[in-house]
């Protein structure tokens, strides 16, 4: 819960005091919630915000403000779990609909796969194998859902085993993908994250997988911060939301990471049937095909063609129709389609993140 007070008016000096206050004890406040506190609008806040970052005093993130050091301080799940809510849900529903029935996946820790989590108790003869506390939460009363997790030492911040346990109990594990979150999102680092056990375990979980699908809302686009957890040839593809307008640095980012092959989902203000993944006729995409509704629920850029990706230091070959996409999966897993394959589902609206010609 985030820690403030209700005010009435106030001149602009105690409001920015306030707002400094409210981002010390919290770590990172959503804009929303500042204005709500400080009781004016979010474009006035925005200002206030702007002006605390000139002076050092805090960093501006796209629907927020953090303490500064970005590459050095973490939030805890309480402080994270304010930020892009909505977005956060659009993109969970949209991630969600790649899952195949019968599937073995990992999911990582963070605030946007704990919303996955969620919806993945909707698939019956799901595995799932996390080192999240919170995703295993969600999933512990899905009725055919199987729920595996690592070893580890529990770091409380974001309710994640971690350490070498963890990380011994993934050997020899294969999936077919691997769904992650992290603190930053850029097109020269890829994945990261503000903490070094966390980074060790996330690698550990991609080695698992054939296919690597990143959640990132556009908060995280751009920012980059200390410790890489995937590179971005290893990324097959990213699902976020669409960024406002006005956010060049998170359009530029996005363009930047369709050049480098990466597969990018954006998910709609519609995203999201509410009725589970696979239900096709609500425009909810199954991992076997599209169904678009005429809302345009999701917009889809596809990589570079004939994109090399890597994996784990090795090249993927492309493996046969309606395979994982490259690698050896576990005989007793079921294969899914690769997600690389698939092909955009408008051409009008990707055009503005198609990969440029060099």
């Amino acid at each position: 819960m985030v820690v403030g007070v209700t005010v009435g008016f106030v001149f602009a000096a105690e409001r920015r005091q306030l707002i400094l206050e409210m981002v010390r004890a919290n770590g990172a406040v959503s804009l929303r919630e500042l204005a709500r506190v400080v009781q004016t609008s979010e474009v006035t806040v925005r200002r206030d915000v702007r002006a605390l970052e000139a002076e050092g005093l805090l960093d501006r993130r796209h629907g927020g403000a953090v303490l500064p050091g970005g590459f050095t301080r973490e939030s805890g799940f309480p402080q994270k779990s304010h930020l892009a809510t909505a977005e956060k849900t659009a993109i969970a529903d949209l991630a969600a609909s790649f899952v195949e029935e019968g599937e073995a996946v990992v999911v990582g820790a963070g605030t946007t796969t704990q919303e996955l989590a969620r919806r993945l108790a909707r698939v019956p003869g799901l595995t799932v194998v996390t080192n999240s506390l919170l995703v295993a939460q969600a999933l512990a009363h899905a009725n055919r859902v199987e729920v595996v997790m690592t070893g580890g030492t529990l770091r409380g911040s974001n309710y994640a085993l971690v350490g070498s346990g963890a990380e011994q109990s993934l050997h020899g594990l294969r999936v077919t993908r691997a769904f992650l979150s992290g603190s930053g999102l850029t097109a020269e680092r890829g994945l990261s994250t503000s903490n070094m056990l966390s980074a060790s375990v996330d690698r550990a979980l991609v080695q698992a997988a054939a296919e690597v699908v990143v959640l990132a809302d556009h908060t995280k686009l751009g920012t980059d911060t200390m410790f890489q957890t995937v590179p971005t040839d290893v990324i097959t593809r990213l699902v976020t939301d669409e960024p406002p307008s006005h956010d060049d640095r998170a359009a530029t980012e996005l363009q930047a990471l369709a050049d480098q092959g990466v597969h990018i989902s954006v998910a709609g203000p519609g995203a999201g049937s509410g009725q589970g993944p696979g239900s096709g006729p609500t425009g909810a995409v199954s991992g076997g095909g599209e169904q678009v509704p005429p809302q345009q629920r999701r917009r889809d850029v596809p990589p570079l063609p004939g994109q090399r990706r890597t994996h784990g230091g090795h090249h993927l070959p492309p493996g046969p129709p309606g395979s994982s996409g490259g690698g050896a999966s576990s005989p007793q897993l079921r294969s899914a389609g690769s997600l690389g394959a698939e092909p955009p589902t408008t051409t009008a609206r990707v055009a503005d993140l198609a990969p440029r010609r060099r």
